[in-house]
């Protein structure tokens, strides 16, 4: 059974920093691109990090510079730590695990960050 755990969201003022992780389990850790999406209040979910297996990594332009996404392949956990954050980072958060040879994707259930003062 395929399991995505998100944790490590929260409340946080502007300017400060927060670390996500995915623990994942029933998934071949190695042949996934790992990606992080955020779903901010009344829109859709935008991808803003990915990494591949290989450690390639890719940032949506709203988060570059900011926040770094990072892979355990022997925890099968991907990580994402963000620094500067800003209000417009406030959303629900969830990781996503794609199998690069059946194209397969599951989901986390998401886990909350709220920048404010």
């Amino acid at each position: 059974q395929v399991q995505l755990v998100e944790s490590g969201g929260g409340l946080v003022q502007p300017g400060g920093s927060l670390r996500l992780s995915c623990a994942t389990s029933g998934i071949i850790f190695g042949n996934s691109v790992m990606s992080w999406y955020r779903q901010a209040p009344g829109k859709g979910r935008e991808l803003f990090a990915l990494i591949t297996s290989r450690g390639v990594t890719n940032y949506g332009d709203s988060v570059k510079g900011r926040f770094t996404i990072s892979a355990d392949n022997a925890k099968s956990t991907v990580y994402m730590q963000m620094t500067s954050l800003k209000p417009e980072d406030t959303g629900v958060d969830s990781c996503s695990a794609r199998d690069i040879n059946t194209d397969g994707q599951s989901w986390g259930q998401g886990t909350q960050v709220t920048v404010s003062s």
